[in-house]
Order: structure tokens, then sequence, then C-alpha cells
């Protein structure tokens, strides 16, 4: 962020002053946690069901941070500008807008059932080809990170890559008034969080927050296995480019997968054709780097820059990467999962070469509600299908091994992730591949990384 008095924040944030100089300029940006403070930054103390950063205010200002947000106006350290505001999250989020309108940036928004994240980052690799770059960082796509990622833009950043995530309907449009899209992706529409949004038709509403967000000259790329493309046309002002498609102006000729990712022919219409590779194994990934490359296009990258930058693009860490262990294959794609995205690696794992058994190690999916037990039979049967061996791991998770059972399939299902990792360690040969993804909460990089440790 760049360098404001405390006076000109508080009037971004309809704040008060509640002690100390308005004058007192502060540096560093903003922090909302004590263990991560640079010196003279602004402090936000925060309030959840579970925390209250008002209660670490003296070990706020003993870190560095030159000046104080808050809600709460007793027991304030001295000798420190604070300003009072009714709600600090309002505030913070007040903030981030009135930082992004003065920024001159052009911002690609990112959302979508899954590979949102894997899409930030191929779409950062390649704009960082030519522009300076500012990105999402990790998982903060929410109400919360997305503010702390605009307030991190620097003033000569060129462009903002900004993952916009949700659980409930209307988070999206909070975070398109703060983000200001130039470029919208929706990446997919799915059924993750279909239990808060009730079908996958109100899911494809929310998601289509980002095109109504764009003005007259924003553009919005989705790919072209997307169901609600002409409904995204009717809402939007902007102009609408499907990507991947047989007749799309950005697409992908001679794909060649391997272990190790593939290799294809770049097309970009009326600019020509290039090889290019991407280090990350499955066709929903092209999917992804074809979207990052629309990007590129729009933003005037060369053929060469585009094709660079998604070679050189490493994924945030727990997406398909791949290590060995005792000549045996693991690839973890522990950082979430959702029906698509779990079907997505299920394929991939089947394309990949290899002599040795293959086996899925599955944790729950979360937030499926009524949807959750034909979800996991889905799973189950395609598992089988596939001729995977399926690991299936939680009590709720049965319904997967069920399916592949019924479906002829060999499966195993354990209710403990130790029992699941005492199988794998001693049922496992070199040669073998295995996959490991579930939701967050099924912490299957414990499982993962007590088979397999790396």
């Amino acid at each position: 962020m760049n360098e404001y008095s405390v006076q000109q924040l508080a009037s971004a944030m309809n704040g008060f002053l509640q002690q100390g100089r308005g004058d007192f300029i502060v540096t560093n940006g903003v922090s909302t946690d004590t263990r991560s403070i640079q010196k003279g930054s602004l402090f936000v103390a925060l309030k959840g069901e579970n925390f209250d950063a008002h209660d670490f205010l003296q070990q706020a200002v003993e870190g560095g941070a030159g000046a104080l947000l808050v809600q709460n106006g007793d027991n304030l350290p001295e000798g420190v500008p604070v300003i009072l505001v009714d709600d600090t999250l309002a505030g913070l989020q007040r903030l981030a807008e009135w930082y992004r309108g003065g920024l001159s940036l052009r911002v690609v928004a990112i959302s979508g059932s899954n590979g949102k994240t894997s899409t930030k980052d191929f779409t950062r690799s390649v704009l960082s080809q030519k522009l300076k770059v500012n990105a999402t960082q990790g998982n903060l796509n929410n109400h919360i990170g997305l503010p702390l990622t605009i307030l991190a833009t620097e003033g000569d950043d060129e462009a903002g890559i900004f993952e916009m995530g949700m659980n409930h309907s209307g988070e999206l449009e909070q975070l398109c008034e703060i983000g200001r899209p130039d470029i919208s992706i929706i990446t997919n529409v799915g059924t993750a969080h279909i239990e808060n949004l009730g079908s996958r038709e109100a899911i494809a509403i929310e998601k289509g927050t980002l095109a109504r967000a764009l003005n007259s000259e924003g553009i919005l790329l989705v790919p072209a296995d997307c169901d609600f493309v002409e409904q995204y046309r009717e809402e939007t002002e902007g102009k609408v480019i499907v990507v991947g498609g047989d007749d799309s102006p950005v697409r992908a000729e001679n794909v060649v997968p391997s272990a190790n990712g593939s290799q294809f022919e770049l097309i970009i219409e009326g600019v020509g054709r290039i090889a290019t590779s991407i280090s990350v194994p499955g066709r929903h990934m092209v999917s992804n780097a074809l979207l990052a490359a629309g990007a590129g296009w729009l933003l005037g990258l060369s053929l060469e820059e585009i094709s660079a930058g998604l070679s050189e693009a490493g994924l945030t860490s727990g997406r398909l990467r791949q290590f060995d262990c005792r000549g045996i294959s693991v690839i973890d794609d522990t950082y979430n999962a959702n029906p698509e995205s779990v079907i997505a690696a299920l394929e991939t794992l089947a394309s990949l070469p290899g002599s040795g058994r293959r086996i899925a190690a599955l944790g729950i999916m979360a937030e499926l509600g009524s949807y959750a037990k034909a979800a996991y039979q889905r799973v189950g049967r395609l598992a089988a299908e596939r001729d995977l061996c399926l690991v299936a791991v939680g009590d709720d998770a049965v319904e997967m091994s069920d399916g592949a059972r019924e479906a002829g399939g060999e499966a195993y299902q354990f209710s403990k992730p130790e029992s699941a990792s005492e199988w794998l360690s001693a049922n496992t040969h070199s040669g073998d591949l295995v996959l490991f993804k579930g939701s967050r909460m099924a912490a299957m990089e414990r499982v993962m990384n007590q088979s397999f440790p790396s």
C-alpha cells in the first residue's frame, strides 16, 4: 500500500481519530496478525466468533504497529494513533475499496467451483512475463483476504489477479465491488457449496456476479464446456469470450498428456500458434492454462510471453504435486475437494502411464448436504469404471466405497486416518501411483505424510 496519513485513512473508512496525531504517516501497509506486523503499519483489530484482536493491541504496538484500527475504544495503548470505527471488518473493506479506486492497474478476477487457484497461478506466471503483478497469496480469497490483497498492491503495479471465493449467496457481489474487475474468469460451475446455495443453477447465478460486475469495456472468459455461457452473455454489459473449444479464439491442439504435465500447441486466433507445455497433469489443467492465456492475450502479451508463462508456472502446494517415495509415485491434491475436482483428479490418475496399481485415497467432501450420498456414489462408481483402487477415509465416505464395490471395483473404507495410512504403507509397491484428495476438514495430507513421508 502507498503511504498515507492516519487522517486520510480515517476519512476513507468513515472513521474517527480517537487518539494521536492525524498527520502520522502509515508505512508498510496493513496487518491483521500480530505475528507478521511490519514497522509503521496499520494494525486492524478484527473481531470474530472465537477471537478478538482487541486483546492484543499492546502486543501489536510492541511488534511495530504505527497505528491501530479498532471498534472498541476502551483500554487503548498510549502513544499511538487510533482510528475508531463501528466495525473493523467493514472498515477494512471500505479502505480496500477506496484504495482500489486510486490504482491504475488492470484487474483480473477469478472465481469458479474449482480451478480458481490453479488458474490464478497460471495467470500470475503469464502476466509477470511483461507486467508488474500483484496476485492473491495462498487462499486469501474471501471477505478478509481480498481487501488485504488489494491493500498489498503497490502504486506501480500494472495488473492485479484477484481470486474470489464464496460459500453463500451475495458474497461475490461485495468482493466485486471492492475489486472492480476489468477481466473476469469463471473457471466452471459445479456443486461446491451446494448445501448452502441449494442448486447448481443458484451457484451459476452467484458465479455470474463476475459477469454482471463488468462494464461495457470488460471481458468475461469462460471455458468451452460451461453450461451457462448464454446466461452470462445476457447478464453482462461486457464481451464474453469462450476458450478451449474447437473454434475458440484461444485453444489447444495436439494435446499430449504425460505424468509430468501436458504438451500442446497454443493457438490464438489472428496471432499464431506455438508449442507450449505445462508442468502439471490433467486435461482440466490445460483448460485452466487456456483461461490464463486468454487473459495474457487481452492484456497485450505476445504469444511467446504467454507460452513462457504457462511453461514456467508453479502451482500452489497441494494441487497435483507429484513426488516419489520408495519407488511409488504420490500425487498430492490434498488442498481441497468437491465432486467435480475429485472426478477431474480421478480422470487424471487413470490417464497417467505406468504398470503398477492406481490407488485413489479420498476423504470427505464438505458442504454437499442432501447431495452428498449421490456425489459419493458417483465418485465411487467412476473409480471402479476407471479400474482404480479406492481407499475411502472417514465415516461419511463409506458411500464412496459402497459405490465402487457395487460397480465391481476394489475399495476399502477406514474410519480413522491412521488405519488408512497403515493399509497404504503395507499394500503399496514400487511402480504404484497413489492420489490423495479431500476437503480441508478431511486433512488428507496427514494420511499422505504418514504413508509416504517426503
